[in-house]
């Protein structure tokens, strides 16, 4: 135990050296990796900034605004860290992370790495920076996570194993030796985040979209006087805050796609989700936006294109968990008779947006 905590402040002080380092070289690539605080001025920065460089003794690290603002800290209204547009690394990031989470496969580091635009080792820094974990600690803690979520409503140990996204049961054991903690965006109730949440008219229905910095992590349609239930039955542990300005770029884009069917399918603006679930409803959610606009499948078909054709009622369940309506198109998965089946926001709003989309196509 002393030896695990002694290497943990170690590995402690060497990133605060890189960040510290960082903000000495006033380096680009780390800005959106993390922010920078200086104690006499209670104002927090991006490294790259190039405000008159604070003692290092006055300075403190934060790996997102958020937990700068949280203990008492301002944005520099000079670099402005805390716009959404400066979080691209987190954002490269948040991407990573999703494609660790969604993958039906093993991903290598430098395909990984190609995917959001970084070199290997260059990536395998930030992620750790980041994350705390390095990307192949990250899948191993999520397949665990999975497993162990899963085994606690299952009777069958192991279909709930396969369906965490386990090769083998013998696999699902060993991995349970694997050290690490999850990332804080996976802490139960959203414990130590900030939600930003904004509500919005729409043309079918008002909606509440809810944001980390790690992109959109909630929409649901819900009336005004519903706003603050759902947010905290979903988020009971978060900050909640209304989304200032620097959201209204992400906000706008949600509300954009729920209007426009055409827009749903366009590259014009990829947001960037985040996404909460088990290892199987993240390869669920995954096959839904895979489904192009203007068809359906069924529950069963789905369940065979992930290789489990016994895992229907999971499936169906994980379509049931969808918390971000229309950006993961759970409205597009029918009944294999052809009927529409459930939909948690409303049969007849899950009719309109299939003949919204199949108009369009």
């Amino acid at each position: 135990m002393q030896q695990n905590q002694e290497k943990e402040r170690n590995d402690s002080k060497e990133i605060d050296e890189q960040r510290w380092q960082a903000v000495c070289n006033r380096d680009q690539a780390w800005d959106g990796i993390f922010v920078f605080a200086v104690c006499t001025t209670g104002v927090y920065c991006h490294p790259s900034c190039i405000s008159r460089r604070a003692n290092r003794e006055n300075v403190s690290f934060h790996d997102t605004p958020s937990q700068a603002q949280a203990v008492g800290y301002r944005a520099c209204k000079r670099c402005k860290p805390n716009q959404v547009e400066f979080l691209s690394h987190s954002k490269a990031i948040a991407q990573a992370c999703r494609a660790i989470e969604l993958a039906e496969e093993k991903l290598d580091l430098a395909r990984l790495a190609a995917s959001v635009g970084l070199s290997p080792s260059h990536f395998q820094r930030v992620f750790k920076a980041q994350v705390s974990l390095s990307p192949k600690q990250y899948a191993m803690a999520l397949r665990k996570q999975g497993f162990r979520g899963e085994l606690k409503s299952s009777r069958n140990v192991t279909q709930t194993i396969y369906e965490a996204g386990y090769d083998s049961p013998s696999r699902a054991y060993t991995d349970n030796t694997t050290p690490g903690l999850m990332p804080s965006k996976h802490k139960k109730g959203a414990q130590g985040e900030t939600i930003r949440y904004a509500h919005r008219k729409t043309s079918l229905g008002s909606i509440l979209i809810g944001a980390t910095d790690r992109g959109i992590c909630l929409v649901e349609f819900v009336e005004q006087e519903e706003v603050l239930g759902i947010l905290e039955k979903n988020f009971p542990s978060a900050e909640l805050q209304e989304a200032e300005e620097d959201w209204q770029e992400w906000i706008s884009e949600v509300v954009a796609q729920i209007d426009d069917p055409h827009r749903r399918q366009s590259n014009e603006m990829i947001l960037p989700l985040d996404i909460r679930g088990t290892v199987f409803q993240e390869k669920v959610w995954r096959a839904l936006t895979e489904i192009p606009s203007g068809e359906t499948a069924s529950y069963t078909q789905l369940a065979q294109s992930l290789g489990q054709s016994k895992a229907v009622r999971a499936v169906a369940r994980a379509c049931a968990s969808n918390r971000l309506a229309i950006l993961i198109p759970c409205h597009r998965v029918i009944r294999g008779s052809g009927d529409l089946a459930g939909y948690k926001w409303g049969i007849e709003r899950k009719q309109k947006l299939l003949e919204q989309e199949k108009d369009r196509r």
